[in-house]
């Protein structure tokens, strides 16, 4: 960035570009949640370009000038190229009068079997990796159920069978992100069910919140 013109205003694609910058960086591991909610929060109170160059400086180089814009960011802004890629952590989850969870940063095998009798598991898919571009979940149910939650763009398919049961697809499913991964669930329900929901990521949200943020103070300036 110029220090010419360190007093340049910035506008709100150079701020969005910083902030993508910043998720690529917590994607990587450079950044944890923290450092990335607070240079987050930074970038949508930053007026100039000086105030936008140091929550960057100690990350790698994207180029020169204004902000550069992320390569392979999609249009709900994910790097889906970036979360593709690597080796499963597991690839069975077992209930048996108990339960099963993966959450948070692990990595989904291309294919994974999920048990549940007389109990229950939870699949959250919004802050994984994949190690391939299609994942195929089996899912065996018997008086218990499996819920699986994955991000916006992830398209999902459906195919379980269920008796006195049934499988779920997840409400309000837009256009699926032509670069994001594919999920396929499929398997059989008997007194139970397996079910499919679209949550935002936490840093979707914590973007969503800080727009909303920034819209209001443009507001009160307005006014």
């Amino acid at each position: 960035m110029s220090e010419e013109l360190p007093e340049l205003r910035a506008s709100d694609a150079d701020r969005e570009k910083v902030a993508e910058r910043l998720r690529d960086a917590m994607a990587e591991g450079r950044l944890d949640m923290d450092e990335f909610g607070e240079r987050l929060d930074a970038v949508y109170r930053a007026r100039t370009y000086a105030e936008l160059e140091p929550l960057t400086r100690d990350l790698p180089a994207t180029g020169t000038g204004a902000p550069a814009a992320r390569a392979g960011a999609g249009p709900g802004g994910e790097n889906w190229p970036a979360r593709i890629g690597g080796t499963g952590d597991a690839r069975w989850g077992i209930g048996v009068l108990s339960g099963f969870q993966h959450t948070g940063r692990w990595t989904v095998p291309a294919r994974f079997k999920a048990i549940a009798f007389w109990g229950g598991g939870q699949l959250d898919l919004r802050e994984a990796r994949f190690e391939s571009r299609e994942t195929v979940i089996d899912c065996w149910t018997v008086m218990g159920g499996v819920n699986i939650v994955v991000p916006p763009g992830v398209q999902v398919e459906v195919r379980g069978i269920g008796i006195m049961g049934g499988f779920g697809r997840p409400a309000g499913d837009d256009t699926p992100d032509p670069d994001a991964p594919r999920v396929v669930v499929r398997g059989f329900a008997f007194w139970g069910g397996v079910g499919t929901e679209r949550k935002p990521t936490r840093a979707q949200r914590r973007l969503e919140k800080e727009r909303s943020q920034g819209e209001g103070e443009d507001r009160k300036e307005l006014g």
